[in-house]
């Protein structure tokens, strides 16, 4: 499988173009431009406006399976710290995940594909935004994108620096953790610092309950279920000899969902409460499940690697890896038809820094491995049973 030169050098363009240009979650107005403009191009039939700037757009060869392919489209709120000449415009945005990129290699494939039309069925491109937290993939759920759009199995890729390049891995199940946000209020009665017996200090249940936490994943969840609880904010206080009468802490849990998921939302207020009531304080919890875990079905799994097997192209296939903490609201669209993620490695030694970073580059040596995965994946995936 060869990408054509000359959408090689589109792939380039986008990419550039994108990164230099980064917008965050449902606010993609340009970026949505740039796609749905050049997906016309192709000739495809183009829809916009699903999650505000979600765009699909459907290549018909004729009867046969139909298999939705799926790019993220958003940036990060991170001030870009690279030299590159087409460092975002923006202060305070950049493509520190790679979307850039993954919209660069799926529009690369749609041009691929529209020209050879080398399959039999219905490919619908699915140009997704607002994955970073705020769950753009459940919202073009919720506003009909299967029932506009029905599939057989729906695929989704990520750019992996973690991982060398000429390697793709995808697992039958769990590929990327489920994502829960937590918001605990720990409230007392505040005081003079000076004078602890005439006042009911929050800290106190507060610190125990930092530490308490991390009993959840470690005792109360079995060994071999991978499980995270991290504290990310601690507020509480404005000044040094003033002690609050609330203390507020923040945080993130990450499980593979199922019961995982209940020990963990059940015991974190078990805990909560149990320990500011201890110290004569009450406490409030706001627990939230954001995003599913990331859970492959098997036959999908094994058609994305039978894809890269078939590439005609050096690449090593891993399955059953570790599956990653991170979450992906990608699993929304896994919880509604069969489908498969995977990692596409794209580290090297020019490209040290991870995903999230201010330093992060999406790795241009990866685009034309991309673009070739994502036809061949759909010619398989077409080919009568």
């Amino acid at each position: 499988m060869r990408i054509d030169d000359d959408i090689l050098d589109d792939m380039l363009r986008w990419r550039h173009d994108l990164h230099a240009h980064p917008e965050i979650a449902f606010t993609e107005v340009r970026t949505s431009e740039l796609v749905a403009r050049e997906l016309a191009a192709m000739g495809l039939d183009v829809h916009r406006g699903l999650a505000k700037t979600g765009v699909v757009a459907t290549l018909r060869t004729g009867d046969g399976p139909t298999v939705a392919l799926r790019s993220d489209i958003d940036a990060l709120p991170i001030s870009e710290a690279t030299s590159a000449p087409y460092r975002s415009t923006y202060e305070g945005r950049m493509h520190a995940c790679g979307h850039d990129g993954h919209t660069s290699m799926l529009l690369g494939a749609a041009k691929q594909l529209a020209r050879s039309r080398n399959f039999r069925g219905t490919v619908h491109f699915i140009f997704q935004p607002a994955e970073e937290n705020e769950g753009g993939g459940r919202v073009m759920i919720e506003e009909g994108l299967f029932e506009l759009f029905p599939c057989d199995a729906v695929y989704g890729m990520h750019n992996w620096p973690m991982a060398p390049m000429g390697t793709l891995a995808v697992n039958d199940g769990p590929m990327m953790a489920a994502f829960d946000t937590f918001e605990i209020k720990v409230t007392g009665r505040g005081g003079h610092a000076a004078l602890p017996e005439t006042f009911i200090d929050p800290f106190m249940p507060v610190g125990q309950i930092l530490i308490a936490l991390q009993t959840l994943p470690s005792r109360r969840l079995a060994a071999t279920s991978p499980g995270v609880v991290s504290v990310t904010q601690v507020h509480g206080g404005d000044t040094w000899n003033v002690i609050p009468d609330t203390v507020r802490l923040c945080g993130t849990a990450r499980s593979f969902g199922g019961s995982d998921q209940d020990v963990i939302e059940n015991g974190l207020k078990q805990i909560v409460t149990s320990i500011a009531e201890a110290h004569q304080c009450t406490a409030t919890v706001d627990y939230m499940r954001r995003y599913p875990a990331t859970l492959n079905t098997p036959a999908e799994a094994q058609m994305a690697a039978d894809a890269a097997h078939d590439l005609g192209q050096p690449i090593e296939v891993r399955r059953g890896i570790k599956p990653a903490m991170g979450s992906e609201d990608f699993g929304f669209m896994l919880q509604k038809r069969p489908g498969a993620y995977v990692f596409l490695g794209s580290g090297d030694s020019e490209h040290p820094w991870p995903l999230h970073s201010p330093h992060y580059d999406f790795n241009d040596k990866v685009l034309p491995l991309g673009a070739a995965y994502w036809c061949k994946l759909v010619e398989l995936a077409t080919r009568p049973a």
